[in-house]
């Protein structure tokens, strides 16, 4: 059983190596990519940069425009995460520590969303936003954003606060706690890893939206991150200055990582609390 185990582990250890690899290594490939010149690039992809040329980031910063995008995809994402987090907690709290008539019937109608493509939404979405002004706008950007609910995200955040004890509101509410009292002062405060765990997963949609924003957007000047790596790559065809592009994408890569390293572990303690309690 032991020499089983042994070799189980083994095995587990080396398929989790690879998986790492695979992930770890097109990202440090992009970074020193980054740090060449182009004579350097097209003469060898797989070679050592000869010098150091972080000049390649600020003319990313600047020639291409990825500063600019990047300071835009904060204010969207931002506004868009602050206002959508808000309206998903409390859909949640709503849905499953409120008991009132056709609450399982707004369930079963949020779970019918699930088959019906988002796709479909896209025209009505887009007339909606021409009559109210709102095109061109990344604050127009935010509202469509942050109003149009997730059914994943709901799930997620529901699950977790459903498993919340029921005598802990009861004490509350003993206490003389209001109801906004009770969701603000009681639930939110336990329910942090689901929210944090929520929040993530809606900021790197937000981060990597590129549909919406190339949509609605007209300006250059409003792009957000991934519109921008769009509209760069497309000048790759007449410039080839590819050594710049990876610069910007090491530049795009950074907020992402940034997340990831601050709330891994809670991520894994919403995700897991969310699936396996609710």
């Amino acid at each position: 059983m032991k020499e089983k185990r042994t070799l189980m582990d083994i095995v587990w250890r080396v398929v989790l190596y690879v998986w790492a690899l695979t992930i770890l290594f097109p990202l440090v490939w992009v970074i020193y990519e980054s740090l060449k010149s182009n004579p350097e690039f097209f003469k060898d992809i797989w070679a050592l940069p000869s010098e150091l040329r972080w000049q390649n980031y600020s003319k990313a910063w600047n020639q291409y425009g990825f500063g600019q995008s990047l300071l835009n995809t904060l204010y969207y994402v931002g506004g868009s995460l602050v206002l959508g987090l808000f309206f998903t907690t409390i859909n949640a709290y709503a849905l499953t520590r409120m008991k009132f008539k056709g609450r399982k019937l707004i369930w079963g109608l949020i779970m019918l969303s699930l088959f019906l493509p988002g796709i479909n939404a896209l025209v009505p979405q887009y007339v909606i936003m021409r009559e109210l002004s709102l095109t061109n706008s990344l604050t127009g950007l935010i509202l469509l954003s942050s109003l149009g609910e997730s059914v994943f995200y709901l799930m997620l955040l529901g699950g977790f606060m459903s498993s919340l004890p029921v005598e802990l509101e009861e004490s509350a509410t003993m206490d003389g706690a209001t109801l906004f009292q009770k969701f603000w002062r009681v639930i939110v405060p336990l329910s942090t890893p689901g929210i944090v765990t929520v929040g993530v997963f809606k900021f790197l949609g937000f981060y990597n939206n590129f549909l919406a924003p190339f949509i609605y957007l007209s300006d250059p000047k409003k792009y957000p991150i991934a519109v921008q790596m769009y509209s760069a790559n497309k000048q790759m065809e007449f410039t080839a200055d590819w050594v710049t592009l990876f610069a910007g994408v090491t530049i795009a890569m950074v907020p992402s990582i940034i997340i990831y390293i601050l709330f891994q572990k809670l991520l894994m303690e919403g995700a897991t609390m969310g699936g396996v309690k609710g």
